[in-house]
């Protein structure tokens, strides 16, 4: 068998796709495919055509034509049976059978064509093998990852622990200097373990605050050498991403769609800052029930005028699902427990200036099935042909509004893309990462339910485990500051407020 050329044209004889394995001029691969849909009888069942140089091996594509063009005395069933390899291979890496799709992914299909053939000759390989092969997955290479992922994680760490002993010896310095003050009044003096998550991102908003001198100066000679580094990986994932490639972030472990996942900050603040911000940490059985649900929330105060330092803040609670409080050691308790007035225990003192403080935290934990905010239900039955998947949501809080939702399903490898059925919003596959995301915009009382089903080769178990983020300007547990007054005349002071709900962890298994 002698392999002439492979290609992909309209039923006009148009070229999208071309492939030659042997040395011919473009003007000759044109003429030939150009020939082709002249040739062919209508109302017959052949796949080949033959002329007196070439022989056509065909096979339709819905509007396109998979066209192998061979010397005659090729081996007919040979071809047929590259035909279909090569018929296989090509909705491995294009959605739909038009002729923008498989102009985007033509390269693609061409890497692919190339480990069919080589030199005119068909390769003993097969669907399974030529995916390996054109991803050129690499052990070494996800080992690189793991030891740099970690390198960065230690040295990040580091930095945030200097960061902390720069904020202490500062915070020493002034209470020397001004005398007995709030010491470790701050985010960082909450050393509860139920508010380890919200203390850590806390303390990431503050990393840019110290001089980097120190920090560079202080640091072991391994953090230096990842930072020297910084540009040339960002030059590196820049250029993959013009490429079309789906990046994973080394320092989030998560890809840009998915480290992009929060609020914008404010455009403009008050003297007097709060944020609202509340993590969920959720998992569910396949089959129902809750296995566990844990929210976290924190108030961060914020003062940048010294004239509003001595204020007190009213906060408006209008949970009724069982939240624990938490106030700040340096907060009058029996003025909250009282009125729900967060204030100092000495009325006297100023709130810090220009440093976030964390004034009060809850914690909702509970199995109740109907606290969970968003239901999902995956439904996986067997087919003759694999797997027909069934996922549905539904809003359960209908307060909430659910911005950038991302249903992230895992399916099988080796296997080719998920046929699309019935779908509300829009879907993404990832065939590197073997993940199927369905994307939701918007989830509200106008939008609280929509489903997606598709169908692929597997088992139910390749389905799960199911994971869902997204964000939200809206508190689940309803806590507000609703007024902030003077502690003096008690005369209202202007305040800004930035809330925010987001996913920690929220899985199906």
């Amino acid at each position: 068998m002698v392999l002439l050329a492979a290609a992909v044209c309209t039923k006009a004889g148009k070229a999208l796709v071309s492939r030659q394995f042997v040395e011919m001029t473009r003007t000759r691969v044109e003429g030939l495919l150009a020939a082709f849909p002249k040739l062919m009888n209508t109302g017959k069942q052949h796949t080949f055509v033959e002329t007196e140089s070439v022989r056509y091996v065909y096979q339709p594509l819905e509007k396109l034509y998979m066209v192998l063009v061979t010397t005659k005395n090729s081996n007919i069933l040979e071809d047929l049976e590259t035909l279909r390899l090569f018929s296989r291979v090509i909705p491995e890496y294009c959605r739909v059978l038009e002729e923008s799709e498989i102009s985007e992914h033509c390269f693609d299909l061409i890497f692919a064509f190339d480990e069919i053939v080589a030199l005119g000759y068909r390769e003993n390989v097969n669907l399974a093998q030529i995916r390996t092969f054109t991803e050129m997955d690499s052990h070494e290479e996800k080992v690189f990852r793991a030891v740099r992922e970690t390198q960065e994680r230690e040295a990040k760490a580091e930095m945030r622990r200097k960061a902390k002993e720069l904020q202490q010896i500062r915070r020493d310095g002034e209470r020397g200097k001004k005398g007995p003050g709030f010491g470790g009044f701050g985010s960082s003096g909450m050393s509860s373990s139920s508010s380890a998550i919200i203390t850590d991102t806390l303390i990431e908003a503050e990393k840019p605050k110290p001089t980097p001198a120190p920090v560079r100066s202080s640091g072991p000679s391994k953090a230096l050498k990842l930072l020297g580094k910084g540009k040339e990986v960002d030059d590196f994932v820049d250029k993959l991403k013009s490429e079309g490639e789906n990046i994973i972030l080394p320092s989030t472990g998560k890809r840009p769609s998915e480290a992009s996942k929060s609020l914008p900050p404010p455009t403009h603040t008050e003297s007097v800052h709060m944020r609202v911000e509340e993590k969920i940490t959720l998992t569910c059985g396949r089959d129902g029930g809750l296995q566990n649900m844990e929210v976290l929330g924190m108030i961060t105060l914020r003062v940048s005028d010294e004239k509003n330092g001595r204020i007190r803040l009213k906060v408006g609670n209008n949970d009724k699902r069982g939240v624990q409080l938490q106030t700040h050691p340096n907060v009058d308790k029996k003025l909250f427990t009282a009125e729900s007035v967060i204030g100092l225990k000495n009325p006297d003192k100023s709130f810090p200036l220009k440093s976030d403080v964390g004034v009060l935290k809850w914690r909702l934990q509970t199995t109740d099935e109907s606290f969970i905010p968003l239901t999902i239900n995956c439904w996986p039955s067997e087919s003759g042909t694999g797997c027909d998947v069934n996922i549905e949501y539904e809003l359960q809080d209908e307060c909430l509004e659910l911005n950038d939702v991302v249903i992230s399903i895992p399916v099988p490898s080796g296997v080719g893309a998920p046929v699309i059925g019935d779908l509300d919003g829009e879907y993404r596959h990832d065939s590197r990462r073997n993940i199927l995301e369905w994307c939701l915009p918007v989830i509200d009382v106008k939008n609280k339910t929509g489903s997606l089903e598709f169908s692929i080769p597997g088992q139910p178990n390749d389905f799960f485990p199911v994971n869902v983020s997204f964000v939200s300007k809206g508190s689940y547990c309803d806590i507000q500051v609703v007024k902030v007054y003077q502690v003096d005349g008690e005369s209202p002071v202007r305040f800004s407020t930035e809330t925010s709900f987001v996913v920690d962890k929220y899985e199906i298994l």
